[in-house]
């Protein structure tokens, strides 16, 4: 049984932005994300080197793409869901501010 079941968020224009952008992958990499997504949602609460906190309520899901890429889906946990607020291939050691953004702008029912 799921413990946080994944819900997409969904803009105003009823965008979901991180299924679009796991569309885009390659088929390999979205199953690597997808089965990432699927032991959150079945182990939650789960660490590393899976989940990391990123404070302010945001969590990230950490992916190892096919190629070495690394991929994060950034969420928020709400009403004992996980609500998948932005996805991106890293590129970066860091996780750039950008991004970290977008997720903080859709958390709050601002879209960007």
């Amino acid at each position: 049984m799921k413990r946080l079941p994944a819900f997409f968020y969904c803009s105003d224009n009823g965008r979901e932005p991180v299924r679009e952008w796991l569309k885009s992958l390659l088929p390999a990499d979205r199953r690597i994300v997808g089965e990432d997504i699927k032991d959150v949602e079945f182990a939650w609460p789960i660490g590393m080197p899976l989940v990391r906190p990123l404070g302010s309520g945001l969590w990230e899901v950490r992916s190892n793409l096919t190629g070495g890429r690394i991929a994060r889906v950034l969420f928020c946990v709400e009403a004992e869901s996980m609500v998948l607020l932005h996805g991106f291939v890293k590129k970066t050691q860091k996780t750039p501010k950008q991004d970290l953004e977008v997720a903080r702008l859709r958390r709050k029912g601002r879209d960007r």
